[in-house]
């Protein structure tokens, strides 16, 4: 595995493979990887010739009390992860690699940026948008891949892909869970082992609402308050920042049920704050 850490580097090399017809498979990562994250590499492996990782822990996605400074970290074990599944570049850049003395330039994806997590994480898929931007026109991949656990993220990088012609074609792959049902996250590690026992209260709230859905006879509205009551009533739920029926293209909350819909939740376990979703269809 080649780990290449400035950015013009990265271009040149992705610039001869392509050249030489061969397809390149991106795994946009902030590192800390877990089963979710290789699953994702995995898949990239099956569907391209040459497969590149990144890791990148974005400070302009975090806001000024959220967690950069202790965000996970695990560099060794993530390289060797990366090297077992034969990923074939590691793109590792630092922050002035990314964006020099000073960035002038940002990617706002209005209105659906603004809904769900954006509403309570002011710029943070400006953020995301504008490093993930970034990366694409420097590792030039033929696909990228993100996992489905971060929906309104991959609704963001999909209208910025369409809108800004993006020659890229992006893979939506399943979340990955624990065996109880619990989101695979980075900042899992951040729950005590209390916490985590009932952070699964997250699934089982989808999977009951899912139900109530199928069996018809309910609305949105009340899907949105069975939701809350069963978060509710764990006792280790600091806080309900939404859980309701979005739309899957606008993130809108929805008056009547569609073929698709999306069930989004973001809650605070202790102080950590875990977000998950499922798709419905009827």
């Amino acid at each position: 595995m080649e780990t290449i850490r400035i950015s013009r580097i990265m271009q040149e090399t992705s610039k001869q493979y392509i050249q030489k017809g061969k397809t390149i498979g991106f795994v946009p990562t902030m590192g800390a990887l877990h089963r979710g994250h290789i699953s994702l590499v995995k898949r990239a492996r099956n569907e391209n010739d040459i497969v590149t990782a990144s890791i990148f822990v974005n400070p302009i996605q975090f806001g000024p009390k959220e967690d950069f400074d202790s965000y996970p970290k695990d560099m060794e074990g993530d390289m060797e992860k990366l090297q077992k599944e034969g990923v074939d570049i590691l793109f590792m850049p630092d922050n002035k690699n990314m964006y020099g003395e000073r960035l002038s330039t940002y990617i706002n994806v209005r209105e659906i940026s603004d809904k769900l997590c954006g509403a309570f994480r002011p710029g943070h898929f400006t953020g995301v948008a504008t490093a993930v931007c970034k990366l694409f026109n420097i590792v030039k991949p033929s696909r990228a891949y993100f996992g489905q656990k971060d929906f309104q993220q991959t609704v963001v990088i999909r209208r910025m892909v369409q809108d800004m012609n993006m020659d890229v074609e992006l893979v939506i792959c399943p979340t990955i869970r624990e065996k109880d049902g619990l989101a695979m996250s980075s900042r899992n590690i951040y729950l005590s082992s209390n916490e985590k026992a009932s952070a699964v209260v997250i699934y089982g709230t989808l999977l009951s609402a899912s139900q109530l859905i199928k069996s018809g006879g309910s609305n949105p509205a009340d899907v949105k308050k069975h939701m809350i009551n069963k978060l509710m009533s764990n006792p280790l739920v600091k806080e309900i920042q939404y859980a309701g029926v979005y739309d899957m293209d606008t993130l809108e909350e929805m008056a009547e049920f569609k073929k698709e819909n999306l069930l989004a939740i973001a809650v605070k376990i202790g102080n950590t704050r875990l977000i998950d979703n499922m798709l419905v269809e009827l």
